[in-house]
């Protein structure tokens, strides 16, 4: 039986690990090939550490093992010139695009009084224009292929407000102003734009030391691991769970991706335990 994506190509950035990782894995089970991207470096912002290449030759090594094609390349979804080269040089190699998700990002902590120049910038330059990046890069190929489905990764932060992380939702609300304005502007050329807005996530962007200190700043260092902050994070949950698991968002980014929803576009698709409902 055909996958439900057979013989398309998908672009994701932010393909090292977690969630990038994840919704190249994902696509390529269900028959796609994958151009994949990201930083493979650290931003010194960010407080935890970053991709590495070992992380995207693991993000290689899976895809192949599934059979399938995958070119990937090191570059900064900042840098508009690499990243375009890089979707190019994947587009020449497996000859198409048809699914783009628009997944890299970054998480860093303050409140907005508190936040550096360089941290706002950071947060903006990646988590917003890098996503403008990549739907820019691709949108040349997706109107050569006469359609197809763009996904930008969105957040819960990107519908609610939330203390302490201002830059972050700003820039992922401002990530919804462009899903909707690009599926409108593509919607004459058949390409689809979505959101998807997961709520935390068991990625290494919130398993480590800087995100247990923002939930838990009156909890000894020593005390603060994955267990004992469950309860934290599922607090901000309706369903009793403390986060999701990578794979489903990457269910979600294939139903979007997929003709199954041949006709959505411009819907912010919630993967959020009901947060956003609290």
């Amino acid at each position: 039986m055909a996958g439900r994506v057979e013989g398309k190509v998908a672009f994701v950035t932010g393909a090292a690990r977690g969630q990038g990782r994840s919704h190249a894995l994902r696509l390529a089970q269900e028959g796609a090939d994958v151009i994949a991207v990201d930083i493979e470096g650290q931003i010194d912002s960010v407080p935890y550490g970053m991709s590495t290449s070992d992380d995207m030759a693991e993000t290689v090594r899976q895809v192949e093992a599934l059979d399938r094609r995958i070119v990937a390349k090191q570059a900064d979804v900042r840098d508009y010139d690499a990243l375009k080269a890089a979707l190019d040089e994947g587009v020449a190699e497996l000859g198409r695009l048809d699914i783009v998700s628009a997944n890299a990002g970054i998480f860093s902590f303050g409140t907005l009084d508190e936040l550096s120049e360089t941290e706002f910038d950071d947060m903006i330059d990646v988590n917003l224009k890098g996503v403008w990046h990549t739907a820019k890069a691709a949108i040349p190929h997706l109107r050569a292929n006469h359609g197809g489905s763009m996904i930008l990764t969105s957040s819960t932060a990107g519908i609610l407000a939330i203390p302490n992380i201002g830059h972050y939702v700003a820039a992922k609300h401002g990530v919804v102003g462009l899903m909707k304005t690009l599926a409108l502007e593509l919607a004459p050329d058949m390409i689809r734009v979505n959101s998807v807005h997961p709520t935390s996530v068991d990625t290494d962007m919130i398993q480590n030391a800087a995100t247990y200190a923002l939930f838990a700043p009156d909890m000894p260092e020593d005390e603060r691991t994955r267990d004992s902050l469950s309860d934290r994070f599922g607090a901000m949950n309706a369903l009793p769970i403390p986060w999701v698991e990578a794979v489903d968002i990457s269910n979600a980014v294939l139903w979007l991706a997929s003709d199954e929803s041949r006709y959505v576009t411009g819907l912010q698709l919630k993967v959020d335990a009901g947060q956003t409902l609290k």
